[in-house]
């Protein structure tokens, strides 16, 4: 079984000393660690203070509540067709090649459940961008050019129970009733997940979470 270490030396030597900036794609069902993975990776591989890894959530590509409710799908909030798949491939592929100034990615604001523009900078320092999110392996629509910009995705995965008790308590922490948590984790969440699954055999690496 991989160690965290083992992990850390696989992401930095996707962008050694000389080579170009990487991109690493971490995916994975809603509420299986993929934030968590990622931001301790690029809390580690930045160590004092450095800025050698930059994190870039795809949440930030969330359509705002007011468009899902143009297009009538905010009962769906989360699916693959609520989010900007063509913008966020267009993001990736330029955090490839543009490394001559701050790129600007757009953040995910949890309380307010709306996406924030230019909240994430990515230094020209930053030889990888690591980026998680539900769909980073998905065959349909804009998705493939997302898996086209990253040179690895791992797929993270944990004990179901886990995360379903995990992803209850987030939306309850971010201000839904029990009751409508664990219908929306049984409903919309359970049907994204099980879409999600269905990529795993895609990653190039499984990372189980304990």
């Amino acid at each position: 079984m991989l160690t965290f270490d083992d992990l850390l030396h696989r992401a930095r030597s996707l962008a050694g000393e000389g080579r170009r900036r990487a991109l690493l794609g971490i995916a994975g069902s809603p509420g299986a660690g993929k934030t968590t993975l990622a931001e301790r990776l690029v809390r580690e591989l930045n160590g004092d203070g450095e800025s050698w890894a930059a994190h870039v959530p795809m949440d930030g590509f969330h359509l705002a509540d007011v468009e899902l409710d143009r297009l009538g799908r905010r009962d769906r909030k989360g699916a693959p067709d609520t989010f900007d798949a063509a913008g966020y491939a267009a993001l990736l592929h330029r955090l490839r090649s543009d490394t001559d100034e701050v790129v600007y990615a757009p953040g995910f604001e949890r309380v307010l459940e709306q996406p924030l523009a230019g909240a994430v900078p990515v230094p020209p320092t930053a030889r990888l961008v690591v980026t998680e999110g539900n769909y980073l392996l998905l065959d349909t629509g804009a998705w493939p050019r997302v898996r086209a910009a990253l040179d690895e995705v791992w797929f993270c995965e944990t004990d179901e129970d886990d995360r379903v008790r995990r992803l209850i308590a987030r939306h309850e922490e971010f201000g839904k009733e029990h009751e409508a948590a664990v219908a929306w984790v049984h409903g919309s969440d359970e049907r994204n997940a099980l879409l999600v699954a269905g990529t795993r055999d895609r990653a190039d690496l499984v990372v189980r979470v304990g």
